[in-house]
């Protein structure tokens, strides 16, 4: 009975760090790019799946109680909003941004070369 607690809390371990880790790559992302676009790309995706995997890691600790559920609730509120909202922040972006045009023609520039 006490390896299924260590195997439990190894495989949670691993969820909890794996998370942990797509999270500071969605932080070294948001400091490394330079376009508020693209910024906002990592972040959702890097947000979304680092959740998934730290809330995965609670449920297995928890193990299946109406905890889990709430947590399984609180995943699905986030896989449902961080994609909507950061859609919303791009568009606002390319509505008040009258320079984004021209940001994205000379970066498009510079790729062709």
């Amino acid at each position: 009975m006490i390896v299924l607690h260590w195997i439990r809390f190894i495989i949670a371990a691993v969820f909890l760090l794996g998370g942990l880790v797509i999270l500071s790559a969605a932080l070294v992302g948001m400091f490394r790019f330079d376009n508020v676009l693209n910024r906002i790309h990592v972040a959702a995706k890097c947000d979304t799946f680092g959740l998934l995997l730290i809330f995965s890691s609670m449920i297995i600790m928890s193990g299946w109680s109406m905890e889990s559920l709430k947590l399984v609730i609180i995943i699905v509120f986030f896989w449902l909003s961080v994609p909507v909202s950061s859609h919303l922040i791009a568009h606002m972006e390319l509505a008040t941004n009258p320079e984004i045009k021209e940001e994205f023609e000379v970066l498009h520039q510079e790729n062709l070369q």
